[in-house]
């Protein structure tokens, strides 16, 4: 008996035995359609296509021996409250096997505002660490030697001014520039399209970029100046397809804005690297990254040219999804932080972050940290998935659906070129942006997973499904005023103990750059060693460039 008669048989007694749901209700979280069962009629195992770790299209994994040699890097979001704090925090980690250092900053330092702004009333050390100047950025790194840690910052708007404070620090620690290793996040098209804090219209931002990337390029060859950021995207609301497809088409912008610069693709493109979400859909988010791989290979091979196999490498760092957390029964996030992890393992992460039960409510406390860390060290340790290379491969649902999310991305790919003035993908998503196209289709795929939970057609433990009335009460990490009173404090003193006439010359300097095509890293950096800070550096380029107000649409 063939295949299909064999299917045809099985198919026979499934359409006979009782079901749960109709099958037409049956997807995966994102909405894609699925069958009950996959066999070989239904994906062709194209070995080419396929292939093994560490060889194009790297769909198996970006190294040839991938966990084998070494996991993941361990590397904790941390950040709350003041540096002294967050310093603490981060020997912490270290000392309980942490392998790289991740930060979060609060609001304020993200929408490029001092701790003192009227609008950062209330907010200072709220969602991370408050960073004013780089005399914050040495008390956070305290006793770290910043040229043997990695360390990754989430930071957008104002990433450059972050990026030039830790260089300085670097810099007073003893450190040259060359020996800097680590991530700075900098992607402000996924601002526009999800996150939303600013500082400038898009362009402006863009050559901010560009002219980051042209620094490091020539300066710090071990430093990633681009993250590029889905995590946001699919927080926001998005399926896995839209995550990965907007995604990616953020990364070949900046790609064309490198090339934009004279670079070719080989001489930068390595140092870029991606932040994706691990949501609670296993092997969909599986199928995600194996698909992430071979589309980012395949365009950065036929589109842009490049020749060196590292350019053609799609290497990640993975979160869990925040939004999958629930404040119902807390502990429960502990197990779905564990599913999300091994997803992001099994997809070949090279890097990851588990958030802790408590996050849905507030930062994590020391205890709920150490939990989320553990659960990284159990997966690594004691179930052998670092055993063998993409286990899953071969799979014929989880091929077929690496196949689909592929397929599906590349039309969500055309839907931003048919925007585009000039054929590029950059055009493209400006006008997206100015259109408020990614806005609405993110917004209409949210709308669409809350009428899914409203009818029960996605049941969440503890939300709508095996609900409680009686939830214990967390304790959880609260940061008191007196936090926001100490960092006035110390930014005051600051302002009183430093040399303002050289602050004001190299603002100055910079103010008029900017209105040129001059490299604007160089003087960032002089203006922050002058101690100027975060909103200052803000403001003198607002001065120049503007800022920006998104069209609301409906």
């Amino acid at each position: 008996m063939g295949w299909q008669e064999r299917y045809d048989a099985w198919r026979a007694s499934y359409e006979a035995a009782p079901k749960r749901r109709d099958d037409d209700r049956v997807t995966t979280l994102s909405g894609i359609p699925l069958e009950p069962v996959y066999g070989p009629h239904h994906v062709d195992l194209d070995a080419d296509r396929i292939g093994y770790p560490g060889q194009y299209p790297y769909t198996r994994g970006v190294y040839a021996s991938m966990y084998r040699t070494r996991p993941w890097t361990i590397r904790q979001f941390a950040g709350f409250a003041d540096p002294e704090e967050t310093n603490r925090r981060f020997h912490d980690l270290v000392r309980g096997g942490q392998h790289g250092l991740s930060v979060a900053f609060d609001m304020p330092t993200l929408m490029g505002l001092d701790s003192d702004d009227p609008r950062s009333l209330g907010e200072v050390g709220h969602c991370g660490v408050a960073v004013d100047s780089v005399r914050d950025m040495e008390r956070l790194f305290d006793g770290l030697p910043l040229g043997e840690i990695t360390t990754s910052m989430t930071i957008n708007a104002p990433a450059v001014t972050l990026f030039c404070m830790y260089a300085v620090a670097a810099e007073k620690q003893g450190w040259k520039l060359e020996e800097l290793g680590g991530t700075l996040q900098t992607d402000m098209f996924k601002e526009y399209i999800a996150q939303k804090e600013w500082l400038f219209p898009p362009e402006p931002h863009l050559r901010l970029i560009g002219d980051l990337v042209e620094f490091c390029t020539e300066h710090t060859p071990r430093y990633h100046p681009i993250s590029i950021s889905g995590y946001h995207i699919r927080e926001a609301g998005s399926t896995a397809v839209q995550e990965l497809a907007y995604t990616l088409a953020d990364g070949f912008a900046y790609v064309e804005l490198g090339m934009d610069r004279g670079l070719h693709p080989d001489e930068f493109v390595p140092r870029f690297s991606f932040f994706f979400d691990a949501h609670i859909d296993f092997f969909e988010e599986i199928a995600k990254f194996r698909a992430g791989r071979r589309i980012w290979a395949r365009w950065l091979k036929e589109r842009y040219g490049a020749t060196a196999e590292k350019a053609m490498l799609m290497r990640f760092h993975t979160q869990t999804a925040g939004v999958s957390l629930t404040a119902q029964q807390p502990d429960n996030n502990i197990v779905r932080t564990a599913v999300e992890a091994l997803a992001g393992v099994l997809g070949g992460t090279q890097s990851l972050h588990t958030n802790a039960l408590d996050e849905v409510l507030a930062l994590p406390s020391d205890h709920a940290a150490k939990v989320a860390l553990r659960t990284q060290q159990i997966l690594a340790e004691e179930t052998g998935v670092t055993n063998v290379i993409d286990p899953l491969g071969g799979s014929w649902y989880v091929e077929w659906l690496t196949d689909e999310i592929e397929r599906r991305c590349d039309q969500e790919f055309q839907a931003i070129l048919d925007r585009s003035e000039d054929g590029t993908i950059t055009s493209g998503i400006l006008r997206g942006i100015d259109e408020g196209y990614f806005t609405s289709e993110i917004a209409d795929a949210a709308f669409e997973f809350q009428n899914r939970m409203d009818k029960d057609d996605f049941r969440m433990v503890g939300v709508n499904a095996y609900r409680d009335d009686d939830d214990d009460e967390l304790d959880i990490l609260r940061i008191g005023a007196e936090v926001e009173s100490a960092q006035n404090k110390r930014l005051s003193a600051t302002r009183a103990d430093r040399d303002e006439a050289a602050l004001n010359a190299a603002l100055d300097r910079l103010q008029a750059a900017a209105s040129t095509d001059e490299n604007l890293v160089p003087l960032i950096m002089d203006a922050v060693r002058a101690d100027a800070t975060v909103g200052e550096v803000s403001r003198t380029l607002q001065a120049v460039w503007g800022t920006y107000q998104e069209v609301p649409r409906l």
